[in-house]
C-alpha cells in the first residue's frame, strides 16, 4: 500500500491557530531534581524563554522582558541575546562555546497586572532560588501563574469600565446626565467585550460589537431621558465617553517607553497595535454617530465652586483609575494604590491647565512624571511593578475624546478641524510615556544606563 505523504493533522492540532508548547517535554530527565544551574543549555534556554514569554504575555514591554531574561540567564551562567516584538520572542543563549536558539509567538496581546506581579516576584528571587530549585519545579511554578484565574468576571469588569468611564466623563467636563449614560453604555460594552474575549472571538469583532453596544446604550438612554425627563439635547455631547473603555493605554505607554530604550521593533509594533484599535473603535463610533444623527460637541459648562471642583476631580480621578486598574486584572489593593497615584497626578494636570493655561502636552508631561515618581516610591515600599501602577494612573490622561473628534471630522472631509484635534492628541500621547521615562531615569539607575 502506498504511504500517504500528506496525512491529515490530528483533530487536536486543528483546535487552535497557535499550538501549545510542550514545556515539560523539554526537560530531558523527568525525575531530575538537580538545581537549575546544573541543567543542560537546552533546558536553561527553554526555561528563560518561557519566563520571558510569560512576562510578554501579561502586557510588559520589551525592556521589562529583556530585564527578566538577563536576570534568569546570568543566574544560570548563560549569556542571552533576544529580539522582542509585541507577540514574538526570539532568543539565543550561549554557554561554554555552545549556543541554542528558540522562537515563540503569542496568540494575542493582553494585560494582566496580577500575573505580572507574580512573575516579577519569581524573577526577582531567581538568583537565590535557582541553586536549590530544579528546572521542572520552575515549570510547575510557571504553570501555576499561567493558570491563575482572573480576579473579576465579566459583570465585574463591566462595572469597572462603567465607573471608570463615568468618572472620565466628569473629568472631561460632563455633568450628571452624561455620566449616567456613559456609565451604562461603557458597562454594557465592556461586559459584551469580556464575554467575547472569553470565547476567543477575534479582536476586531470584539471592538466593533462592544463599541456599537456602548453607543446604542448611550443614545437609547439619553433619548429616553429627553422624552421622559425633558433634559436638554446638549447632553448628547457625552456620547463618545461611553466608548473610552477600549482605549489601549498599555500598548500606547509601553510602546513609547520601548522607543525611548531603542527597542524599535517592539515600540513600533505596540504603537501600530494601539493605533489599529483606536482607528477601528473611532470609525465604529463615527459610523454609529452618522446612523443615529449624533455629532461631537462641547459639554455644557459646569458652574462649580473651585474647592468643590478640586475635591470632585480628586474623587473622580481615584475612581476612574481604580476602574481602569480593575480592567487590567489588578487586585483591589493594587488598584487602590494606582488610584491614589492617579488621583494626585491627574488632578495636578487638570489644575495646571486651569490655573496656568500651559499647553495640554506640557501638563500631561508633568502629570505623567508625577505618576512615575510616586510609583517609584510605592515600588520601594510595596514592591508592585511600576508599570502596574503608572499605566492605569495615566490611561485616564489619554485624549480619547480628541482622537474621536479628529477621526469624525476626517470622515466628513473637514481636514482643518481633524488636524487640530489629532495634533492636540498626538502631543499629549507623546508626552505621557516621555513623562514616565523622565521619572524612571531620575529614580532607577539600571534604566538610566544604556548598558
Amino acid at each position: 500500500m502506498k504511504k500517504d505523504l500528506h496525512p491529515a493533522p490530528p483533530e487536536t492540532l486543528m483546535k487552535s491557530h497557535h499550538m501549545a508548547v510542550p514545556w515539560h517535554n523539554m526537560v530531558e530527565d523527568s525525575e531530575s531534581r538537580v538545581p537549575a544551574t546544573d541543567g543542560t543549555l537546552k533546558e536553561k534556554t527553554t526555561l528563560a524563554a518561557r519566563i520571558g514569554l510569560l512576562t510578554l504575555s501579561v502586557g510588559a514591554g520589551a525592556w521589562r522582558v529583556r530585564r527578566s531574561l538577563n536576570i534568569v540567564s546570568r543566574s544560570l551562567g548563560m549569556s542571552c541575546a533576544a529580539d522582542i516584538g509585541l507577540l514574538t520572542l526570539e532568543l539565543t543563549c550561549f554557554q561554554e562555546g555552545e549556543s541554542y536558539s528558540e522562537a515563540f509567538s503569542l496568540r494575542t496581546a493582553g494585560v494582566n497586572t496580577d500575573k505580572l506581579d507574580a512573575v516579577e516576584k519569581l524573577v526577582n528571587d531567581f538568583e537565590e532560588t535557582c541553586r536549590t530549585t530544579s528546572i521542572r519545579e520552575y515549570h510547575h511554578m510557571l504553570d501555576a501563574i499561567e493558570e491563575q484565574a482572573g480576579n473579576y468576571n465579566a459583570w465585574k469588569l463591566g462595572l469597572a469600565a462603567a465607573i471608570a468611564c463615568g468618572a472620565f466623563t466628569f473629568l472631561l467636563g460632563g455633568g450628571i446626565p452624561e455620566m449616567v449614560c456613559a456609565f451604562l453604555g461603557a458597562g454594557i460594552g465592556q461586559f459584551l467585550r469580556s464575554k467575547m474575549l472569553g470565547r476567543k472571538i477575534t479582536l476586531i469583532a470584539c471592538i466593533i460589537v462592544s463599541v456599537m453596544a456602548a453607543c446604542l446604550t448611550y443614545v437609547g438612554t439619553i433619548s429616553l431621558a429627553e422624552a421622559l425627563l425633558h433634559i436638554s439635547s446638549i447632553h448628547e455631547a457625552g456620547y463618545i465617553c461611553a466608548m473610552l473603555f477600549v482605549i489601549p493605554g498599555f500598548p500606547l505607554i509601553t510602546g513609547g517607553i520601548d522607543l525611548a530604550k531603542l527597542d524599535m521593533r517592539s515600540g513600533l509594533e505596540r504603537l501600530a497595535y494601539a493605533l489599529f484599535i483606536i482607528v477601528i473603535a473611532t470609525l465604529t463610533g463615527y459610523a454609529m454617530a452618522l446612523l443615529l444623527h449624533f455629532q461631537p460637541s462641547s459639554f455644557a459648562e459646569l458652574t462649580i465652586d473651585p474647592l468643590w471642583n478640586l475635591f470632585l476631580r480628586l474623587l473622580a480621578s481615584f475612581v476612574g483609575v481604580f476602574g481602569f486598574s480593575m480592567m487590567f486584572n489588578s487586585p483591589p489593593k493594587m488598584a487602590a494604590i494606582a488610584g491614589l497615584v492617579g488621583m494626585v497626578a491627574n488632578t495636578l494636570r487638570l489644575e495646571l491647565l486651569d490655573l496656568t493655561g500651559i499647553p495640554a502636552g506640557i501638563a500631561a508631561l508633568i502629570g505623567a512624571t508625577t505618576a512615575g515618581l510616586l510609583a517609584s516610591l510605592v515600588f520601594r515600599e510595596a514592591g508592585y511593578p511600576r508599570v502596574s501602577l503608572t499605566v492605569p494612573s495615566i490611561v485616564i490622561m489619554v485624549p480619547g475624546l480628541f482622537l474621536y473628534r479628529g477621526i469624525y471630522y476626517l470622515g466628513l472631509d473637514n481636514v482643518g478641524d481633524a488636524s487640530l484635534w489629532l495634533t492636540k492628541a498626538m502631543f499629549i500621547i507623546m508626552a505621557l510615556p516621555l513623562g514616565l521615562v523622565v521619572a524612571r531615569v531620575l529614580t532607577d539607575s539600571y534604566f538610566r544606563h544604556s548598558s
